[in-house]
């Protein structure tokens, strides 16, 4: 019994037969010479356009920075969940979890402990790796809580039922 060839096997064959028979046809006229100068487009500027197109004062740049801080505190942290590793789906239980701890209030303040802020980190030498910005920028904040919850829990539903069953988390 003959195995036929698999049809991606045949498909590139018909593609390969295709480019060598267009490879024996001769060249049309005015196309013949095109590939035997080297051409650029830089060519044509001089070194001032140059430096000008490369200049980062020119404003031809396409950058930008964002400020987090100004943004809702949760888009902040949909923003940086895929930093951490976590799907969008994980987004549900860090809501639930951070509306119980602060209802993601970046100023909120347990009186009975140092919790402070979004993720409620403890500010009285518990957490000694806190960011300097911790108490005053809500990115900040999330950024910290994101790496705890993966520290500590693996995922954001993780740390949601731990603190259902304890909580605290």
């Amino acid at each position: 019994m003959v195995k036929d060839e698999a049809p991606a096997d045949s498909a590139a064959a018909t593609i390969a037969a295709a480019q060598s028979e267009q490879a024996d046809q001769p060249v049309p006229a005015g196309l013949s010479d095109r590939g035997s100068d080297t051409v650029s487009r830089s060519d044509r500027r001089t070194s001032v356009e140059k430096e000008r197109a490369l200049d980062q004062a020119s404003g031809g740049q396409v950058t930008r920075t964002e400020d987090l801080a100004s943004q809702d505190p949760r888009d902040i942290a949909r923003q940086m969940l895929p930093e951490f590793g976590f799907s969008e789906g994980e987004f549900s239980c860090l809501d639930s979890l951070w509306v119980s701890e602060s209802d993601w209030d970046m100023n909120a303040d347990n009186p009975t402990s140092t919790a402070y802020g979004i993720p409620q980190a403890l500010t009285g030498g518990t957490h000694d790796n806190l960011p300097a910005d911790y108490m005053t920028n809500p990115a900040s904040q999330i950024e910290w809580g994101l790496g705890y919850i993966r520290d500590s829990y693996g995922s954001p539903c993780a740390a949601w039922e731990f603190k259902q069953a304890n909580n605290w988390y």
